[in-house]
């Protein structure tokens, strides 16, 4: 199984860019833009000087609870950087929702409250909420993340998204809120 299949299993259609926007994205984007792929995981990441945003981490089946999750988080970690990602809110449904938000927490990852995230998926074009985790080794403020977050949206999921999906994702000011008294409660603290 290649590197996009494993991905396109593992993730819900509507989290899933394309096999083309993310080959563009490792070949025009490839300064910033990143594969990290073993036999038993696969992690697409976005580096820039100042932070770091995982696209996507998949670890198989059979690996998990082995440490590889952690053991690539770490690698990440120590590049001294925060590092941001997107989660889909705790869907009691599908266990596997509530083992990453356990990870990420073991991991020291807090969830920023004040970033309001909806993304209307082009695959389904359902409107789906999102979540925005992040880690830091200084005291970063969440305003800071969601500009580091609004940054990533526009540079690497809206890249050329016309061109893949035949019409333009949501512009980052309206996927995208930030509201220091947004009432949404820590999705980390019942898990």
């Amino acid at each position: 199984m290649n590197w996009y299949e494993k991905l396109s299993q593992y993730f819900p259609i509507e989290e899933m860019k394309s096999k083309e926007h993310i080959e563009a994205l490792l070949k025009e984007r490839g300064d910033i833009y990143n594969k990290d792929e073993g036999p038993n995981h696969v992690m697409m990441y976005v580096e820039f000087d100042d932070f770091i945003f995982i696209d996507y981490l998949f670890v198989s089946k059979n690996s998990r609870g082995q440490g590889l999750g952690h053991q690539l988080i770490e690698k990440l970690k120590k590049r001294g950087k925060p590092i941001i990602l997107e989660v889909e809110p705790v869907d009691y449904e599908d266990s596997d929702t509530e083992k990453r938000l356990r990870f990420y927490k073991r991991e020291g990852f807090e969830h920023a409250q004040s970033i309001g995230y909806q993304r209307r998926s082009l695959a389904t074009k359902e409107v789906n909420q999102m979540e925005i985790l992040y880690w830091s080794p200084t005291e970063e403020s969440e305003e800071n993340i969601f500009e580091k977050m609004k940054k990533t949206y526009k540079m690497i999921h809206t890249y050329k998204d016309n061109k893949w999906y035949g019409e333009s994702y949501l512009p980052a000011d309206k996927a995208l809120t930030f509201d220091e008294n947004r009432n949404e409660r820590d999705i980390l603290a019942d898990i």
